[in-house]
This record gives structure tokens, sequence and C-alpha cells, in this order.
């Protein structure tokens, strides 16, 4: 029997450097928050908690390129983050910030202890210097090869290709973020927690302890670790940005922010202990407490070996129970980019589509990235809605209310003898609970999700066998069995939507005019959901359909992120070989005019162009077809090499070369006169 008293609930603080993005929210937020929600909607005692993570040297180094300070820009992103969470029913008991006071003082104090207990340690080693800027070059100040993939762009701290955590030292020819400047070395004291001494421990307590439990991917990450061997860990950093370090001697160095991040969660604890007068030691010290932390796969490292050997070596904490890390979500094909701006930001999101919070939960979660890397389009996440919430939930929802208002005027119907349908029905919606909180509480949330969509094709299903619009005028009794029976499932839907759709949910119960609704535990043992001769309210849609055009804007958009990223990234060929003005003076270039233009059969690449060079018309090859449609071109005014030597394309002879470039969505474009006044024939000199 479980002795469990509370659950305290952890989301990885999303880092301040810039906005909450759809990856960040299937990855960490959406399944935290309803495996949050169905918690207290079963009885629990819950905590929820996150922050913005405010330091390290993404941070910095975002700052030096806006011209600002650090704590302008934390202050800017932290702002729009805690916003976009809360307009998006992420319902956090207490979401607070790494540069609070009481994060800084839980971080001293935790490091202090380990540090007066001997725990680190201390040990002075030569590390990555920029002369130039006159900085230890930590973490992001440092890129070079990844020692083990042979990434060229490995930061000094991870290597975001292979996952795989380095010092900088270990870099193969590092550069300076900062200068682009070949780093010295230079002598540096810092403090490490030797995770060495913990890998027999972390290895019994993960790989066996927990080998039937945790996610595959979670334990294939862990088992890597250990078996490449654990090595100490430095926990400071030489940086001006960051929490202090507080021991004499320690001047110019803070926390890692690997090693103060974490404490971030117990720091949000304190600061929601503090204004609700509650004691916050047992959601933290209490072995019946369950802990879950709730993050990517790029946290895995952090989550499941280096904050559980801080919380070892501390001694007076709980371990995780579990931590359900989650794999990548992919934009249309490609990886999420935050410098790139591919990504379907959340603060955009909810100005784009107002009201839509619950759609694009609900395509996250249908589509969440739980034992593989998954990707996100525009058009599957209009299919979800239309197809699913609008098609399936909705039109079952909307069928029901309409009804019970055209027969009944709004009030929930007496029922009369129940047929063995309509007990197998009933039977049914009152499993859906057990089913849905199985597949939560496993942390199969894209699985619950299905089954909610599966309890809504239940009553469609049920309606269409029973077809009370049909029966209303024969047998008006049994239509009032049949609406009772549906309400009750549109009831059902309403308590274990929740988790998934609050706004919905809230909605929906609004809709059925049911402020206080059955429990989600009491549902399987109900007599009835909503009560006969109940007023319900009048039909009003809980899901609409969303339109191709507002789909299109959001491809645009990525469309001009891409050439904008295309054109920033498109490199310039370099100056040939320098030639004499006697050379280019050989060349006979005029203005032209496209007469006439056919596809050269049998390829894909050549038109067959008759050109008025003004001297002559002439027959040209071109292979610009896969540019441009030979009609929209006839008429168009060209610049032409005329004294080209003749040469055969497919049996056509050429004579001359139409001047051409590139656009950055990777087309030709013509070289041509702006002034439609010239003339063919005019040289170009």
């Amino acid at each position: 029997m479980s002795t469990t008293k509370r659950y305290t609930i952890t989301a990885a603080l999303p880092y301040t450097n810039g906005p909450v993005h759809i990856g960040h929210l299937a990855g960490v937020y959406v399944p935290a928050d309803i495996y949050a929600r169905y918690l207290r909607n079963t009885g629990n005692d819950v905590l929820y908690v996150c922050g913005s993570d405010e330091h390290g040297v993404p941070i910095t180094i975002k700052a030096k390129k806006e011209g600002v300070s650090p704590q302008d820009i934390v202050d800017k992103y932290h702002t729009i983050i805690k916003k976009s969470f809360e307009d998006f029913g992420i319902s956090f008991d207490n979401y607070s910030r790494t540069s609070a006071k009481v994060h800084h003082k839980t971080a001293s104090e935790f490091f202090k202890k380990l540090y007066n207990e001997g725990k680190f340690i201390e040990e002075e080693t030569e590390q990555l210097f920029d002369a130039e800027a006159n900085q230890f070059l930590a973490d992001r100040f440092v890129v070079g090869t990844c020692p083990k993939c042979g990434n060229e762009e490995s930061y000094g701290d991870q290597c975001e290709k292979c996952g795989t955590s380095h010092n900088a030292t270990d870099l193969i020819n590092p550069k300076s973020a900062i200068t682009g400047n070949t780093p010295t070395t230079k002598v540096t004291k810092h403090w490490y927690l030797p995770l060495d001494k913990y890998e027999k421990w972390l290895r019994e307590w993960i790989v066996v302890g927990h080998k039937n439990d945790w996610k595959a991917n979670v334990l294939g990450q862990v088992k890597s670790w250990l078996d490449d061997g654990l090595k100490p860990r430095a926990v400071t950093r030489d940086l001006d940005w960051g929490i202090p370090v507080p021991v004499e001697g320690a001047e110019g160095k803070v926390l890692y922010v690997w090693f103060d991040a974490p404490i971030g969660y117990i720091s949000s604890t304190k600061e929601w202990a503090e204004r609700e007068g509650k004691n916050w030691e047992p959601y933290w010290k209490d072995k019946d407490t369950k802990l879950i932390h709730f993050i990517g796969k790029d946290n895995i490292v952090f989550h499941c070996i280096i904050f559980p050997a801080m919380l070892k070596a501390e001694g007076s904490y709980i371990l995780p129970e579990n931590v359900p890390a989650n794999e990548f979500l992919n934009l249309e094909g490609d990886k999420i980019s935050t410098s790139k701006n591919w990504a379907v930001w959340l603060h955009e999101y909810l100005e784009d589509f107002p009201d839509k919070q619950d759609v694009l939960r609900y395509a996250l979660t249908a589509n969440a990235p739980e034992t593989k890397d998954n990707d996100f389009t525009w058009k599957d996440f209009q299919a979800r809605n239309n197809n699913e919430l609008v098609a399936i939930f909705g039109n079952f929802i909307n069928r029901v209310v309409v009804l019970t208002n055209k027969y009944y005027n709004g009030i929930v119907p007496e029922p009369n003898e129940f047929l063995d349908i309509d007990i197998e029905t009933l039977e049914k919606l009152k499993k859906f609970p057990g089913i849905i909180g199985s597949s939560i509480e496993r942390y199969r949330f894209r699985e619950a999700s299905q089954e909610l969509i599966n309890l809504a094709r239940l009553g469609n299903k049920y309606l269409a066998d029973e077809e009370p619009w049909k029966q209303i005028k024969e047998n008006p009794e049994r239509v009032k069995t049949i609406m009772f029976v549906a309400l009750q499932i549109a009831s059902g839907l309403s308590i274990v939507a929740e988790p998934f759709l609050p706004f919905s949910a809230k909605k929906l119960k609004e809709i059925l005019n049911i402020s206080e609704s059955i429990a989600w535990n009491s549902m399987e043992k109900a007599e009835e959901l909503i009560v006969a001769n109940h007023q319900i309210g009048k039909p009003e849609l809980l899901f609409a359909k969303i339109e191709d055009n507002e789909i299109q804007v959001q491809l645009d958009k990525l469309e001009a992120t891409k050439q904008a990223n295309e054109a920033e990234n498109k490199t310039v060929e370099p100056q040939k070989e320098t030639i004499e003005f006697e050379d280019f003076s050989k060349l006979d270039i005029r203005v032209g005019t496209i007469l006439e233009a056919v596809k050269v059969p049998k390829t894909k690449k050549l038109l067959q162009l008759k050109v008025d060079v003004g001297i002559d018309t002439r027959t040209i090859v071109s292979g610009i077809a896969e540019s441009f449609n030979p009609e929209a071109i006839i008429g168009r005014k060209v610049t032409v090499v005329v004294n080209l030597a003749p040469r055969k394309l497919r049996g056509i002879e050429s004579q001359g070369m139409i001047l051409m470039t590139d656009t950055i969505d990777g087309k030709l474009a013509f070289i041509e006169p702006e002034n439609d006044s010239v003339t063919n024939g005019e040289q170009i000199s």
C-alpha cells in the first residue's frame, strides 16, 4: 500500500536568454502540468515548482551582443516567460527566479555545508584564458571540436550534437567566443564535486534500483555515463555573473550554473512555503514525499547524476522517485534553434491564436516526444484540432447540448428503463478515469490524451447507434434515457479533460452549469455525474475550426525565417584572378529582349530562347528552366554576352549567354536594366 503523503514536482528551469518555445512545452512543461493537475484532481497534496534560470555564460554573451547588462536580459525574459506560462495555463504553485535573494542564500548555504564537511576537492588547474579579453573561458565562452563526436562547434561544457559533457580544456582547436583568438592556459583554483566517489552508489540506485520503472532513454544515458567512468566535476567558475562562491580566496568566482540551478527547486519551494505559511522541509526531506523531475533529454546527466550526488553529499534530502525525461521536438523537419529563430514561440502563439491554449496543449501531448524525437508541423496541428477536438470532442458536446435544449429546454431528463446498451455505455464511462489515470501515472501522456478522445468517441458512437433525433417522435420516453446517458458522458469529459484541456474543461462545466463536479476518484462509483432536472446552459462551440489561411500565415513566417538564415549564412565566393582592362573590354555585353521561350525536350534545366539583341535576333540556350516558366519571361529585358563563341547544347546552337545571379532561396534572377527606356542593342561597359 502506498505511503505517499505528498508530491513535489519540478519542471526544468527555463533559461532566460530567450522566450519559451514549443520544444520546451512538449518536453517538460505540458507533461508536468498534466501530471500535477491529475494528482490534485485525485486528492493529493501536490507542490509544482519552477523558476527562471538566470545565471551562466549564454546570458553574459547575449548581454554583450546587445550592449546591456545581464540583469537587463534576465529581467526582460523572466517577465515574458512568466506571463506566457500563466496565460497558457501552466499551474505552477510557485514560479521563482535564481536571482532572488532566497535562492542566493539557499545555494550559498548548500555550498558552505558541503565545503565545511570536506565534500569538495580544492584544486589548482590550468584553464583556457583569453589574454585580449583578460578573461577565463568558461563554458560557452569557448568553442572547439568535440573530442567524442568531432562536432566543430562544441561548447566548453557540453556538445549539443552528441550530448557529451566535458571540460573546456578537452576541446580540440579551441577558440574564444569573445575575440575569436586561440586561448592560452592559466592557473586558477576551483572546487570540485568528486562524482567518482558516488559512481557505485549511483549505479545501484538507478541502474539496478530503477531498472523497471524509469524510462529506457534515461537509464541508457545514465548507464553510458557510468560505464565511461565519472570524474570530479567543477562546481565553481571564473565569472562575474552568478552567485559568488561564499568562501575566502574565491574572489572573482561564482557557483557553476549547474550547481546553483537545481537548488532553484528548493529555493522556489521555500518562497512558496513562506508565502503560504507552510513548512517547506517535508516536501524535500520526508521519505513519504515523492519527488519527480520533468526535464528534456539534454538535462538527464544533471538531474540523474550531478544533482542526486549533491543531495546525497548534503545528506538530509530525499532523492527523485522518477525523472521521466522526454526526447526532442523538431519543427517542420528541422531541429528547433533559438539562435536561428527556428521555433514557435509561446508568447507569439498566444497572440496569433487567442483562446486556443488547449489546442496547442493537445497537439503537443498527442505528438509528445516520449520515446523518440518527434516533429511538429502546422498541418498536423490543424488536423489535430479540426479532426479530433472539433470533429470528435466538440461535435459530441454540441450535439448533446443542442438536443437537450431542443427537446427539454435545457433540463436534464428523468431516465426511464436502462437497456443493455445504456448499462454497457455507462460501465465503459466509469472505467475511463482509471484508464487515463494509469497512463498518466506511468508518464504515458500521449496515450492518456488518446484515451480522452476515445471517451468522446464512445459518446458519438452511442448517439449514432441510438439516433435520438429519429426516435423523438415515436418513442420520446426512450429518448429521455438516451439523452440522460449522453449527458453523463459529457459530464465525465468535463472531469477527465481538465489535466489536458483546462480552459475547455472549465468552459464545458460552465455550459453544463456544474460548478462543483464529482471528484476524479469518485467517478467509478458515482450513480450519476449530472442529476435529472438539472438546468444546463445554452449551446456554445467548445472548439473552433482552424482555416488553411491561418496555418499559411505560420508557414510563411517560418519560410521568412529560413530565408533570413540562408541570407545570413550565405558565403560570398572569393574574388577571381585579377584581369587587365583589355581583357574586360573584349566582352560585348548588350541589352536584349526575350521574344520566344520554349523548354528543350527531355531536359529539366534548359530553355530555348529567341532574343532580340539590337544587332540581330538570335537563339540562346539557357539553363534557367527550374527558375522560370517560359511564358512568364517573354518580353523580359535581359543582359547578354553577344560575342561568346557559339556552342551546341542538345543539338541546338546557342549564340550567346544571358547573365544571371542567385537569390536567397536558390533561384536564378536576371541582371536587367532598371530603366525601361534602355533599348535593345545598348552596350554595357
